[in-house]
């Protein structure tokens, strides 16, 4: 990986505010360095989402299309629930340079919109009158990512300090472990049921004894670093103090909106397929995107990285970095989707045929086209980083319901008329739109600080 360890070679100069100023300089850091996280959550996330992986492919060869196609349908049913529920508190944390919430605000805000998000699971099992193997899959993947979410919050609080290397240990116990327990429950049963809860378990059991130990550890290294003295384990309970979560939710709330909508945009052809075609294709189709989408594991380590320090590049007006680092990352959004699109090209038929089964490489038109969104996404996705780093919340709102509108217009035309490929070219539709509105909005920022008198 000689291109990132270029990409990450730099010095800090020291954080000047422009005269005059109420740049606030940001304290010092006691976290790895940047390629240091930047490395650890490559490899961790990369670790994880093989494993991900690895579960669609063990469900396509061990079992149906059928059974493929009722576990994406949970996946997808919970996860805009689940991302709304989380209000993306982990960027926030990670950008929240002057401490304006203590964990505690955070860990019982997540646990309260957690809780609502199982019973909003639950409702909709209810209303959508699926079969009991369908709504007990779909509850099942519900739970493990509840679990999942609490885990998440903990995260936050490393990635805030920038110890990545413990959240990339995390997701290197947690995918292969992960993938046994689905796998062995599959193999054992033939039911993809089985194999969903012994996933929940898992992380739960992952939550309880390693994630919750590691963040009490990141809290106290950080506090001692700070010379403060460490106020006993009461910092790492839930605080519910109903004014300060009342404003936290107020200030993430657009962010959270904005994740269900990314992940509502995703899966709108998902229900589409489901409902035009049947849940086989959208058993093919969710393991033709989820190749597409482990492009996303790159771009989430490369993003939760340098989220962090493009916040206090941008807190103390030192935009020349911020905007040098930017530059950089969207350099790795354009030579990972180039280099897909040239996969799928050049050996698509062949890559899905191995992987999974020939009746998946029927659809390799479908799965080019994928790999074009990829691409353009993962750019949209880091400018997307930009403006979190810069706490620019509220506007990314509008954007992402343009997109999802965007999305859902064209799955609604396209995906009766070209199946698959339709889905496929409905995503690319919506990443496009996205990429637009997301670089008008990035310029809009720049200017901004260009305004107050700090040089671009």
């Amino acid at each position: 990986m000689l291109f990132s360890l270029k990409l990450y070679k730099m010095a800090i100069a020291d954080n000047k505010g422009v005269e005059g100023a109420t740049a606030v300089k940001p304290p010092r850091p006691y976290g790895l360095s940047l390629r240091s996280n930047f490395s650890w959550n490559l490899v961790g996330n990369v670790v994880y989402a093989g494993c991900q992986w690895g579960i669609l492919v063990i469900l396509a060869k061990l079992t149906t299309p059928e059974m493929v196609g009722r576990f994406a349908l949970g996946l997808a049913i919970t996860a805009p629930i689940i991302m709304l529920s989380q209000l993306q508190l982990r960027g926030v944390q990670a950008t929240d340079v002057r401490d304006e919430y203590s964990f505690g605000h955070y860990l019982g805000l997540r646990l309260v919109t957690t809780l609502m998000a199982l019973f909003v699971i639950g409702g909709v099992v209810w209303a959508g009158k699926y079969n009991l193997q369908t709504a007990l899959v779909i509850l099942a993947v519900g739970l493990s990512k509840a679990f999942e979410s609490i885990s998440d919050v903990y995260y936050g609080l490393m990635q805030r300090h920038e110890r990545m290397d413990r959240i990339a240990k995390a997701m290197m116990i947690k995918g292969p472990l992960s993938l046994a327990a689905l796998g062995l429950l599959v193999y054992i049963t033939n039911d993809v049921l089985w194999g969903v809860i012994g996933l929940a378990v898992t992380w739960f059991l992952i939550l309880m004894f390693y994630d919750l130990r590691n963040a009490a550890i990141t809290l106290r290294e950080s506090r001692s670093i700070k010379g403060m003295a460490f106020m006993s384990d009461e910092v790492m309970h839930p605080d519910f103090e109903p004014r300060r979560l009342a404003n936290l939710a107020w200030l993430a709330f657009p962010l959270g909106l904005v994740m269900a909508l990314i992940s509502f945009n995703t899966n709108i052809p998902r229900y589409f397929i489901e409902h035009e075609i049947g849940i086989s294709d959208l058993g093919i189709f969710a393991a033709l995107a989820y190749l597409v989408f482990a492009g996303n594991t790159i771009i989430s380590a490369v993003g939760q990285s340098v989220v962090p320090r493009l916040a206090k590049y941008y807190a103390v007006d030192d935009i020349i970095q911020y905007k040098r680092l930017l530059g950089r990352i969207m350099g790795i959004g354009l030579l990972l989707g180039g280099i897909g699109v040239l996969m799928a090209l050049i050996a698509g038929r062949q890559l899905l045929t191995f992987l999974y089964r020939p009746e998946y490489a029927d659809h390799v038109t479908a799965f080019v086209w994928l790999m074009i969104m990829a691409g353009v996404s993962y750019l949209a996705s880091f400018l997307g980083y930009g403006m979190t780093a810069a706490r620019y919340f509220k506007v990314q709102l509008p954007i992402f319901m343009i997109v999802t509108a965007s999305t859902f217009g064209a799955s609604m035309w396209l995906i009766p008329h070209f199946a698959l490929t339709g889905a496929a070219l409905s995503l690319t539709v919506g990443s496009l739109v996205q990429l637009i509105g997301s670089g008008f909005v990035f310029v809009h920022l720049l200017q901004k600080k260009n305004v107050k008198g700090v040089s671009l």
